[in-house]
């Protein structure tokens, strides 16, 4: 549903054009405290009352009963999941994530803004997003009507659904890669995963797929029919089925046969372990032809707009298509159904309840700020991001830009020249604070707002609409890419109302977006300590990953040049690897599976140097106070503690980094981030404070404690 620490990756395998950078530097902060001093150092009544109220809930969260040095996880967030708020959820619940549920009620509030709306022209827009909102409300989603003719009519147009048509389905004339680019335009994922490169001519490339529904399967899971992925996968498919009044034989005579046609595909992956590089060795060592349907996915997703001239492109890769295309011909009924059903899942509101007012609302609203988030944006930057938010963060950012800077100048295994060039790389950060402006770009996007059809009475074919809508929107750049220019931002940028930050390596950039600026990661009353162990630390991790394995590729131009000694490059390595070999140790009992240190290894890094770079900042700054305070009282640090916790200012630092990634999963979620690039919630707090020295300090773990494990912990920055 929402995503954080957003690193903006571009695949090294393309090739990119250098990019002039745009340097921002921050004025001189150090006579102050981070914000408006005459402000930020007076408590008064109500901040007192809302820091109690704060400190208590954060003391909820706690179990008090474990050792932080044992488990800091389980001390900071043992009790989350039993107090967190109520609110209707598909995906794990996140602390940070929540900060969404914020951003929903926001959106209730925003349709409203009819006078906002018209000071800033986009009133005739909202009025199209408050029909389209109604309609939502006003319709029954619980089940979820499959059978509805809009529906129905559409899986027939992109290739049938044998299941229901069964006398009037062609097999001869069905193609399952056909069908499948047809999803893309709804912004459903079959068995062409399709994703947008962040850099001109914003061109797709495509990921493995992921197969099932609720649950994404694996081999493992087939071979089980009692298990959770196959009672998930069974149960959304046959409530599907069950709306057409098919009889039970015949419900689980297709259900049976999409199980069989996953586990024929699955054994593909699994003969390169779903690892790309693997794979096209595989293409190589077998000489697989290219796959040659890929210029009819063009045609039908992106009018005809060819980016790879009828090759493969950045497809996932030959081998796998070649072989998939056998399976779906041996399985042609089931990869139908199947897609037919994937159609049916994109339009689905997965409601879990026979139409609980707030649930049916609150899915509602997400469905019209993520469809048309430009629209949004424009409204809530106007309403909710005022200029002291972006004071303050700005010059947080600028605390952690001179901590890096430190670090990289007393980081002992650089060597002269390389250090040079990593402080040249340094000076040339941009900071975006909020969002990325471009307000021609805006209107155009809002104004296809107009384009959007609500059909009165029929909101299964409004939503079809709105999701072309939403699509269209993702590929807006792909398909004006002859006149943008060259050096556009990917659109991402251009939406503060996100739960995200990004560091953008291709111009040296680092963007806060508005929406993360929610407790828990922020509030402009909390002590810095907590401050800095948030969103200081958020920003850290974004400024490190210019400093990772990939960013390091990209010099202080932007552009793609080892700018590493021989000597610096083979240190850098070896204490990369020490982070992959730590996570692998991992193990997540609920799936019996381990961390994969090596594809999460970047965002481990990333979170090791801005958890540090973070506390080094908070440390100066608060040096800097108290020189101040000396000579000026009104400059005088303010309590660094939070009322009801007991806890001094560096341990309710990294309480407040832990809280952060508060996280409640069912197994299936695991499953879900296990091929993703950010550690699951739990290891990636655990992985952080058990390679930090200041952490063990704080705490007083001794060595050889779970959080303080070995004198030698992973370190590169």
């Amino acid at each position: 549903m929402f995503s954080i620490s957003g690193y903006i990756r571009v695949p090294l395998f393309t090739l990119l054009v250098g990019i002039v950078i745009c340097v921002v530097l921050l004025g001189d902060c150090e006579a102050r405290s981070v914000g408006d001093a005459s402000h930020e150092n007076a408590i008064t009544d109500e901040t007192a009352d809302y820091l109690r109220t704060h400190g208590a809930m954060m003391k909820s969260y706690m179990n008090l009963s474990v050792d932080p040095c044992d488990d800091f996880y389980e001390y900071a967030c043992g009790n989350w999941k039993n107090v967190k708020p109520p609110r209707q959820s598909t995906n794990k619940r996140s602390h940070i994530l929540d900060i969404g549920y914020t951003l929903t009620d926001v959106t209730e509030q925003l349709l409203t803004r009819t006078q906002l709306a018209e000071a800033l022209n986009v009133s005739a827009e909202l009025l199209v997003a408050q029909r389209f909102y109604n309609s939502c409300l006003a319709a029954e989603l619980f089940p979820q009507p499959a059978a509805d003719p809009a529906y129905l009519s559409l899986i027939r147009s992109m290739g049938g659904f044998p299941a229901v048509d069964r006398d009037a389905w062609n097999a001869s004339s069905f193609s399952w890669f056909n069908m499948s680019a047809h999803l893309t335009n709804y912004g459903g994922r079959g068995l062409i995963q399709e994703e947008i490169l962040p850099q001109h001519p914003f061109s797709p490339y495509f990921k493995l797929p992921e197969l099932g529904f609720d649950h994404v399967v694996h081999t493992t899971h087939m071979a089980n029919t009692s298990s959770r992925a196959y009672q998930l996968n069974e149960n959304r498919m046959r409530g599907y089925l069950k709306a057409y009044n098919l009889t039970d034989d015949e419900i689980s005579a297709a259900i049976d046969g999409v199980f069989a046609f996953w586990s024929d595909a699955l054994s593909i992956e699994d003969m390169f372990e779903g690892d790309k590089d693997k794979c096209e060795l595989l293409s190589e060592e077998k000489e697989v032809p290219p796959f040659g349907q890929w210029r009819s996915y063009y045609e039908i997703a992106w009018n005809g707009i060819d980016f790879h001239n009828g090759s493969s492109g950045e497809v996932f890769c030959d081998f796998y298509y070649v072989e998939l295309d056998k399976v779906c011909a041996k399985h042609t009924k089931a990869v139908a159904n199947y897609l037919a059903m994937r159609l049916l899942y994109r339009m689905d509101d997965k409601l879990k309840e026979p139409k609980e007012p707030k649930d049916q609302k609150d899915n509602c609203l997400m469905i019209v700020q993520f469809s048309l988030p430009y629209l949004f944006n424009r409204l809530y930057m106007a309403e909710h991001f005022t200029d002291e938010k972006h004071s303050e963060i700005s010059d947080i950012v600028n605390e952690m830009r001179k901590a890096q800077r430190q670090i990289l100048e007393n980081v002992e295994w650089l060597d002269t020249e390389t250090r040079a060039e990593a402080l040249s790389k340094e000076a040339g950060i941009t900071p975006v604070i909020g969002s990325y402006k471009n307000e021609e770009l805006s209107d155009t996007l809002i104004r296809e707002i107009n384009n959007l059809t609500i059909v009165e009475g029929n909101y299964a074919q409004s939503l079809i609409n709105l999701r072309v809508l939403g699509t269209y929107l993702q590929r807006y750049y792909g398909f004006h890419a002859e006149s943008i220019p060259k050096d556009a931002k990917p659109l991402t940028l251009l939406v503060g109302m996100q739960v995200n930050a990004f560091y953008y390596n291709l111009d040296n950039s680092v963007y806060v977006m508005a929406g993360v600026l929610h407790p828990p990661a922020y509030h402009r009353s909390w002590p810095n300590s907590l401050k800095f162990g948030t969103i200081g630390y958020l920003i850290g991790h974004e400024l490190t990953h210019g400093f990772d394995t990939e960013g390091s590729n990209y010099d202080s131009d932007s552009k793609i040049r080892d700018w590493w000694s021989t000597k610096s490059e083979a240190v850098f390595q070896e204490r990369a690897r020490c982070y992959v070999d730590h996570f692998n140790q991992y193990l997540i009992p609920e799936i019996n599976q381990t961390i994969r240190g090596n594809e999460t290894r970047d965002e481990n890094i990333a979170d090791a140097g801005g958890l540090r770079g973070a506390l080094a900042a908070y440390r100066s700054h608060m040096k800097q106070l108290q020189r101040s305070g000396e000579e000026n009282e009104a400059l005088a640090p303010k309590n660094e503690q939070m009322p009801g916790l007991d806890l001094s200012p560096e341990q309710l630092f990294f309480l407040g980094f832990a809280q952060l990634w508060c996280a409640d999963y069912q197994p299936e979620h695991y499953w879900q981030e296990l091929t993703d690039e950010h550690t699951v919630d739990k290891y990636r707090v655990l992985g952080a404070v058990s390679n930090n020295d200041d952490f063990a300090e704080a705490y007083k773990c001794p060595l050889g404690s779970p959080m303080h494990p070995k004198a030698e912990s992973c370190r590169i920055w």
